[in-house]
């Protein structure tokens, strides 16, 4: 998975670069990998009249211990038949060199947390577009559209942007919600034993 330490610097490669960012999660991640070796079952009764048959995975599942490396795997075969290779810093972060519409060279970004995925690029839409036709991105609830720009979380934090007085903007990220969450736990297990914070 992408370090949260990736995650900060393309957030600054963004607004140093004036490059848009983008969001997605891709549904049913492990279901779209294929297997990397031979799992097999005997069915059960629920399969009816095909009952006591072996039956062979061939799509990785939840719950399998190479599921994450088979995902894994197969995103990045995708990766780079669209062009992109990973960071040798961060094998989660994915570059591929690009010019923008004025002639200015820089480089495109996808950093992948298992199944959420950030674009960064002056166009990164058509990153997302490209994964959209090969995964199912989930939509969102209140938009209705498989990918956005940040709003609230990534990676397990706290995700906006600032308007500086000069009108540039700064993204930031924060473990806010986080050490609430988990203050609030804490004070909820202190409580069962009559004890306070």
């Amino acid at each position: 998975v992408v370090a949260r330490d990736s995650v900060r610097i393309a957030f600054m490669i963004a607004a140093l670069n004036d490059l848009s960012v983008l969001v997605a999660d891709v549904g049913n991640t492990y279901l779209n990998a294929p297997c990397r070796e031979k799992i097999w079952f005997t069915a059960g009764k629920e399969f009816g009249s095909r009952a006591e048959t072996k039956i062979v995975l061939v799509q990785a599942l939840y719950g399998l211990k190479t599921s994450g490396a088979a995902w894994r795997a197969h995103i990045s075969g995708n990766m780079r038949e669209l062009g992109f290779v990973p960071s040798d810093a961060d094998p989660d972060v994915w570059m591929r060199a690009a010019t923008k519409l004025d002639g200015f060279k820089y480089y495109e970004y996808v950093l992948i947390y298992v199944d959420d995925i950030l674009a960064l690029g002056e166009h990164p839409e058509k990153v997302m577009i490209s994964l959209s036709e090969i995964y199912r991105l989930k939509k969102d609830k209140k938009t209705g559209k498989a990918y956005a720009p940040p709003e609230r979380y990534l990676v397990g934090a706290n995700i906006g942007q600032y308007n500086l007085p000069d009108s540039q903007k700064a993204w930031y990220m924060s473990s806010d919600d986080y050490v609430k969450e988990a203050v609030k736990k804490v004070e909820q297990k202190l409580s069962e034993i009559g004890e306070q914070l």
